[in-house]
């Protein structure tokens, strides 16, 4: 059966409530963390890390492996004791008030397992009664992770999108504010990962907050309002997926004559950088800014074919940032 430090929200014996009222955050934050850092021996799996996950939003944190993601999740969770730094999750100090801040967050950690030939229901109904939570609030779960038709099914029989979904079902039982999802969509075949995308959606509509690890990109790209990339246990950016690819700020232009468009665009004080590659030119200004290029364009009797926002794929700017860190 699923761990219940791993798959749900756990209530630990021997942590004290006292002084939680100390350590409430000021601000709105889901997660802040300070200067969190983690090492084994000589190794350091985290260093100094600060992350900010905001209320009500789907935070991506991504790194290649090794790069200390599961070992954050695992500190968040009290799993794992942290060598230095402060975390506050939900307003509460996690080195303070951590059963109430587990009381109010589910986790999916690594691989977790229920029992083969019980169903999905009855592998909850187990669930519920380690969590104290009442029996009628699986109904809702289930329909909620969309198995409410197999939730008589032996969990063995289970795809493994539907065993994921139902990992997730069970951190939901306690209708936790918080998730900390690690690689939910990780083995998944491409209908896996859209049921997988269209529950996260469907949490974040509920008023979850989520944090996720993914090497699922394209899937992080769709559903994420921010992202964290984690290299060697430290944050190299942080922040909007939409403006950390660019948008809002470069323009691709299609043009004839590109050379002379170069450099006429070069000259403009409001635009940062004009690259060219054949017919096409990436112009760094701000997009709301394009029909004015046009017309520079236009008044030098250079006419565009196209004119249109360019942002990189995630893909491409994971590999940017990771590239020669990985070895």
């Amino acid at each position: 059966m699923p761990n219940a430090s791993t798959c749900y929200p756990g209530k630990p014996a021997g942590y004290a409530l006292a002084g939680i009222e100390e350590h409430v955050q000021a601000d709105d934050d889901a997660i802040r963390t300070e200067n969190l850092t983690k090492h084994y021996g000589r190794v350091v799996a985290v260093d100094r890390l600060n992350l900010v996950v905001n209320q009500g939003e789907i935070f991506g944190f991504l790194g290649p492996n090794g790069a200390g993601k599961t070992t954050t999740m695992r500190m968040l969770l009290g799993l794992v004791k942290p060598t230095a730094g402060s975390a506050l999750m939900l307003g509460l100090d996690t080195r303070a008030a951590l059963a109430a801040i587990l009381a109010r967050t589910g986790s999916v950690i690594e691989n977790p397992t229920f029992y083969p030939y019980l169903s999905g229901r009855d592998n909850l109904r187990v669930v519920a009664r380690v969590t104290g939570t009442a029996d009628d609030r699986i109904a809702a779960v289930l329909d909620l992770v969309d198995l409410s038709s197999a939730a008589g099914r032996k969990f063995k029989t289970y795809s493994l999108g539907m065993k994921q979904r139902l990992a997730v079902g069970a951190a939901l039982l306690d209708s936790p504010e918080l998730l900390i999802l690690d690689e939910p969509a990780n083995g998944l075949d491409p209908a896996g990962i859209v049921e997988m995308r269209d529950l996260l959606k469907r949490l974040k509509g509920e008023g979850h907050t989520i944090l996720i690890s993914s090497h699922v990109l394209h899937e992080i790209e769709q559903v994420c309002d921010r992202i964290a990339i984690l290299v060697r246990g430290q944050i190299r950016v942080q922040g909007e997926v939409h403006e950390l690819l660019g948008g809002g700020t470069t323009i691709r232009v299609r043009i004839d004559r590109a050379g002379e468009a170069e450099a006429i665009l070069a000259r403009v004080d409001w635009i940062s950088a004009v690259r060219r590659d054949g017919n096409t030119l990436s112009v760094t200004a701000p997009v709301a800014r394009s029909a004015e290029i046009n017309r520079i364009l236009a008044e030098q009797q250079l006419y565009a074919a196209e004119i249109a926002p360019q942002e990189q794929s995630l893909e491409q700017y994971f590999l940017e940032i990771t590239t020669g860190d990985q070895a």
